[in-house]
């Protein structure tokens, strides 16, 4: 049986230091090794690696045209990073942080997961609308994908529950598209609700609910077995990451909060805190534990617009780039 988190009151959450660590570039999803150890976080061109026990970089991967994500391999000794731009995934040694070469994916290559139950790093490329799966193991010079599945629109990020199921946020058809790994196929899809243009995903496997970040500013909780609703939340504007870590879910929001909510029981959840971060910390990764959490951001700046153009999408200040660290 699944453990849940006791009603023990007030969450006290806190940002506890700043790793300071500039360039130039923006930034993308931030991915946590499986000890705690390493930060991964993609800057456009490049992919830092921090020691968070310093806050200081150990590497800097470069050889990106438009980098998003990183999914981690460890049994392979390697990393992988999606490129949105050249449509590719760049593989990487783990220890030596050495490039090892590309494979293709899609157009916009954007979020990026290893799923234990097929064995296969999934791309989803949301230009093309298609999954694309990815042998640890490929040949890293002339190697291609296993499989590309269509999802019949946009994808965005994507949980796997570890037994063969992966659930995927279709942004453009407010829905989730649930992927049997073992065949490669769409097997169900499920209406997001009030939920709208879904975004962000985590999962509480052993309870078997999905947290769905959506960008009309309501988290979703949804039942993975049936993709019925079980509850909504508001959060704030512009999440872009979620996740769910000994009894807690985390929504972090570009507008500069970070929402946090209590699961009391597989159907029962609660509000438990907002923490004011700061401006663009729209993504996060959280450790085994919960007990920390890092944030990407950077000054931004507005740049001029034109006239009856939309407002065109803030800047981050070259040599301001900072990773927010929240603790209890």
């Amino acid at each position: 049986m699944p453990a849940f988190a006791a009603d023990t009151g007030a969450t006290s959450y806190k940002l506890a230091a700043t790793f300071k660590l500039g360039g130039d570039g923006g930034w993308d999803y931030a991915t946590l090794s499986a000890d705690g150890g390493r930060l991964y976080v993609t800057r456009g061109t490049h992919t830092m690696v921090v020691a968070v026990a310093t806050g200081r970089l150990v590497a800097d991967i470069g050889g990106q045209e438009g980098s998003h994500g990183v999914a981690l391999v460890p049994e392979a000794h390697r990393g992988f990073i999606s490129d949105g731009k050249d449509g590719s995934v760049q593989i990487f040694d783990l220890k030596s942080n050495a490039s090892l070469g590309k494979v293709p994916a899609a157009a916009d290559a954007d979020s990026i997961i290893y799923d234990h139950a097929s064995n296969r790093v999934l791309v989803f490329c949301g230009g093309a609308h298609q999954m694309v799966a990815i042998a640890p193991d490929v040949d890293p010079a002339n190697g291609k994908p296993s499989t590309t599945l269509d999802l019949g629109g946009s994808p965005e990020f994507a949980a796997a529950d570890g037994n063969g199921k992966v659930f995927v946020n279709i942004a453009d058809k407010d829905e989730v598209a649930v992927v049997d790994t073992k065949t490669m196929k769409v097997v169900a899809r499920w209406p997001t609700g009030p939920g709208k243009r879904p975004t962000a995903m985590s999962m509480d496997r052993e309870a078997r609910r999905l947290f769905i970040g959506c960008r009309n500013n309501i988290l979703i909780v949804m039942n993975a077995d049936n993709g019925k609703i079980v509850a909504d939340f508001p959060i704030g504007a512009f999440v872009d990451a979620t996740a769910f870590c000994d009894g807690l879910i985390f929504a972090s929001c570009g507008v500069g909060t970070l929402t946090i909510i209590r699961e009391l029981s597989a159907d029962k959840f609660e509000p438990a805190q907002v923490l004011k971060t700061e401006l663009g910390a729209r993504t996060m990764a959280v450790d085994a534990v919960g007990a920390m959490i890092y944030m990407p951001t950077a000054d931004l700046t507005s740049p001029p617009g034109s006239a009856g153009a939309p407002h065109p999408r803030p800047l981050p200040v070259p040599g301001t780039f900072r990773i927010l660290v929240v603790t209890q």
